[in-house]
């Protein structure tokens, strides 16, 4: 398979990789199980899917502890994604941008994830009280003492921006060109899946322009997109979809055809083709530089996520998915 390089790094062109964050943060407390997800980084490792994705705040920290499990024994089949930059309190989550505490962090990061480098250290969020190139150039003191390889940002929280109608990555684009200038960004992450494309728009030519890799969140819509979540269903409270604007039973409900024209593009492609599949195809479309990073916690998630990097649409079903109705949420 072709190889990209994202700083001493390689990650597979059009690869699927593998979000943490289900198995200790954000999804259904109940049904987090720590055995169950560290045979689930197994399984993904084995499928060829190499970027584990975290972050110190997940957990917060137990994420990064169960990745070390696996790390210990399989170092070199990985390719280690965390971040820094957010601190989780009883209620609130607050930016912490300060240089001694990033390289505070990464010591913290490196001992939990049982490595002595991680492939690529993204900012989670920039500390409003504190220059983002202050914060950049500590995480570039971290490259120059070899304890990191590659540097990322993630977008800034953009929800707010389909509301008034800003386009919805300005803020990222513009602490893009500040950090740049200090040291080189090697990757980019933003969510980016057919209901919410706005990336496009903006963020993924940047990008694609500077040879920039492009990590895919939420790939899957937060799991609307596989077609197994049933609207009125219901979310357990911890769960974040329990407060998304799309996932009200009447917004589910009103966004099924999106999951039914998925559905019907992938019995085009066989029995086995799964929507979520071809959701994870469309994303690792748009880009030569683009690694989908769907979350999951079960093998059976894994396995059935990994094959869709070699699952290429047609123009027919890219125009399909093209005309499919834009999500609604309700702000809308």
């Amino acid at each position: 398979m072709e190889r990209r390089t994202i700083g001493a790094g390689a990650l597979a062109v059009g690869s699927v990789g593998l979000g943490c964050m289900p198995m200790s943060w954000a999804y259904s407390g109940s049904r987090q199980r720590g055995e169950e997800s560290v045979r689930a980084v197994h399984r993904a490792l084995d499928l060829g899917s190499t970027l584990l994705d975290t972050a110190d705040m997940y957990g917060p920290f137990t994420n990064e502890l169960l990745l070390g499990r696996v790390l210990r024994e399989r170092r070199a089949d990985a390719f280690v994604s965390t971040k820094v930059g957010l601190l989780v309190g009883e209620q609130h989550i607050v930016a912490n941008g300060r240089p001694g505490y990033v390289k505070r962090a990464c010591d913290a990061s490196l001992r939990r994830l049982q490595t002595d480098v991680i492939d690529l250290y993204q900012l989670h969020r920039a500390d409003p009280e504190v220059p983002v190139e202050e914060t950049w150039g500590a995480m570039a003191e971290l490259v120059r003492a070899g304890k990191v390889r590659a540097l990322g940002l993630c977008a800034v929280g953009a929800r707010a921006g389909r509301r008034s109608g800003r386009r919805l990555h300005d803020a990222t684009l513009r602490q893009l060109e500040r950090v740049q200038q200090v040291f080189p960004v090697s990757a980019v992450q933003a969510e980016l899946s057919v209901w919410s494309p706005e990336a496009l728009e903006g963020l993924l030519p940047w990008c694609e322009a500077r040879g920039v890799g492009f990590l895919a969140a939420m790939p899957l819509g937060n799991g609307f997109l596989t077609g197994t979540l049933t609207p009125g269903e219901g979310f357990e409270r911890d769960d974040l979809r329990a407060r998304h604007p799309r996932f009200t039973a009447e917004m589910m409900a009103a966004n099924q055809p999106i999951v039914v024209g998925l559905r019907r593009i992938a019995r085009r492609h066989g029995e086995r083709v799964t929507p979520a599949q071809v959701a994870l195809a469309w994303v690792l479309a748009q880009g030569r530089h683009v690694v989908a990073v769907p979350g999951a916690k079960q093998e059976r998630w894994v396995a059935e996520n990994a094959p869709a990097a070699g699952l290429r649409l047609t123009p027919e079903d890219l125009a399909e998915v093209a005309a499919l109705p834009a999500a609604r949420g309700s702000w809308d």
